[in-house]
């Protein structure tokens, strides 16, 4: 772990964003190709019958028919129920405000260019999302849950136990290869993955905290020295952190991440897009309306403390009681936005809305 840390410190540090990208894009086809191959080795094994490997998966599951029916994770509590829809509204919205995947849309050369890998990307990821349906029912009806648990609790190693099998188990040479494929997968995303949120933290701390307070007549090129501090400083962090949760299904961290996103980043960029009157002050307290309560509500929600599963199991901070904070967060964050631009005296500037809003529309002028 502190290995895999470490490497992705250097790779950013000295590459930058064209390293960041290229690492991106050998990611992207080892996931893409090891996710197609194990995808049809289980529905060979079921004969191409999905009927099959949905029973099967939920016989072996010992839940029955309910494994198959939604909301068997989250059960009848009210809680639970707020919980689901917290987190789906924290995908769906988040998406859009992730700041390492809004920074892909500066290394393509042209608007056109950015609508075309777009719609690359939504197919290509929406085709990945049917699989790893395909995938988690596969690992439930070859492996069983007893399986996959016995191996590691939090069930981090469904898949590579999963192409173990598919190759012919363990000691054999294809389930060896199939095996080693999905565990250079599984780097290749990390480290991609982890590596495009550094390069975006690092850029900011140089370019709005260092730029803004930098006194005048420093030297241009000293954002980038500082750049590389930086990503040094929140590699370390990262890995700090990451040995905290090495025993935990670490998945929680997708949506909580995708919930600040919507809460703070979201806002902003709607309302600059598509109200006219949207002013500085609105940004400004869109972008803290939607943060600070996201990451209050983090603390105090039992991912962190109170629960057997959290970080710190043996601290009880817990007063808010769902995972994710969206379903709170995100309100907050679009209601501060709009308070913040009707109670501002900033008046609205008509022209450069409507060269945003071309902009946005031809990406005339973006260069």
């Amino acid at each position: 772990m502190i290995g895999v840390g470490a490497l992705m410190v250097i790779y950013v540090s000295l590459g930058g964003m064209r390293a960041t990208t290229w690492i991106q894009i050998v990611k992207a086809v080892l996931l893409l190709g090891g996710t197609i191959a194990l995808t049809v080795l289980v529905l060979v094994r079921f004969h191409g019958d999905l009927n099959r490997l949905l029973f099967t998966a939920a016989e072996r599951s010992g839940r029955g028919e309910a494994f198959l029916a939604p909301g068997l994770k989250y059960g009848e509590d009210w809680t639970a129920r707020f919980d689901f829809i917290s987190l789906g509204l924290a995908l769906v919205l988040g998406t859009a405000g992730l700041p390492h995947i809004l920074s892909r849309f500066y290394t393509v050369p042209t608007a056109r260019a950015a609508r075309r890998s777009v719609v690359w990307a939504v197919g290509l990821i929406g085709g990945f999302y049917l699989m790893t349906i395909v995938l988690g029912f596969g690992a439930a009806a070859i492996l069983g849950p007893d399986a996959v648990r016995a191996s590691n609790a939090a069930g981090n190693t469904a898949v590579p136990l999963l192409a173990l099998d598919l190759g012919g188990g363990a000691g054999s040479t294809g389930g060896t290869v199939l095996f080693a494929i999905v565990a250079a997968v599984a780097f290749a995303t990390i480290l991609a993955v982890v590596a495009g949120i550094t390069l975006a933290s690092s850029a900011s701390v140089a370019h709005d905290l260092y730029a803004s307070l930098r006194r005048r007549g420093g030297k241009p090129r000293s954002e980038v020295a500082v750049a590389r501090v930086a990503a040094v400083g929140v590699g370390v962090v990262a890995i700090a952190l990451s040995l905290l949760a090495r025993d935990l299904n670490v998945a929680f961290l997708v949506g909580l991440a995708f919930a600040v996103a919507a809460s703070a980043n979201l806002p902003v960029l709607l309302y600059s897009l598509f109200w006219r009157g949207f002013t500085t002050r609105g940004a400004v307290w869109a972008v803290y309306g939607g943060l600070v309560p996201a990451l209050v509500l983090v603390v105090l929600s039992p991912v962190v403390s109170g629960s057997p599963d959290s970080l710190f199991p043996n601290i009880d901070l817990q007063y808010f009681p769902l995972q994710n904070p969206g379903i709170v967060s995100i309100p907050l964050g679009f209601l501060a936005g709009w308070l913040g631009t009707v109670t501002s005296a900033e008046v609205p500037d008509d022209a450069r809305h409507a060269e945003t809003e071309v902009r946005s529309l031809t990406g005339a002028g973006a260069a």
